[in-house]
């Protein structure tokens, strides 16, 4: 998708109605893989990692569960 298309979605968007939007917006979700890290699990990714350089980490068998 180009940059102008994606221009021309989001000002279609702004036509619709709420409803139409949250509709739009409930399709959007069942179309997009649910596989995609967000921005938080991006940070949280990079935070666990340095702790893990810094040997900071916890064996899951040493984790109590109860």
């Amino acid at each position: 998708m180009t940059t102008i298309m994606k221009q021309q979605a989001f000002q279609v968007f702004e036509l619709l109605t709420e409803k139409e939007q949250s509709i739009v917006f409930e399709l959007i979700q069942y179309l997009a893989p649910d596989d995609i890290a967000t921005s938080d699990d991006i940070e949280n990714h990079i935070v666990a990692v340095e702790e893990y350089k810094r040997g900071e980490s916890v064996a899951f068998e040493d984790i109590n569960w109860d």
